[in-house]
């Protein structure tokens, strides 16, 4: 499993149209993509589960996936948390 950490910095957190990207870039990896915040975890590929973390800016999260062979694709999905996706 290989796992990543990131603070978001979308200005309105996981809401909306952030969580709608983020979920429509982890399902478009074709691996499964968990999201946690704190205890809660969620599929990534899920805009629901994404939008039931009620993930907030500056908020501290967990992407992973336990596939060993995608830490390129893991690393992208990382960096668009800590990118504003409200300017997607």
């Amino acid at each position: 499993m290989i796992e990543r950490t990131v603070i978001v910095k979308s200005r309105v957190g996981l809401h909306a149209r952030p969580a709608k990207v983020f979920a429509k870039a982890a399902a478009a990896t074709g691996f499964p993509v968990t999201l946690s915040k704190g205890e809660a975890t969620a599929n990534a590929a899920s805009i629901l589960a994404v939008l039931a973390l009620a993930v907030g800016h500056g908020d501290t999260v967990t992407v992973s996936t336990p596939d060993d062979t995608k830490e390129p694709e893991l690393a992208a999905l990382a960096d668009l948390l800590a990118s504003d996706l409200e300017e997607a």
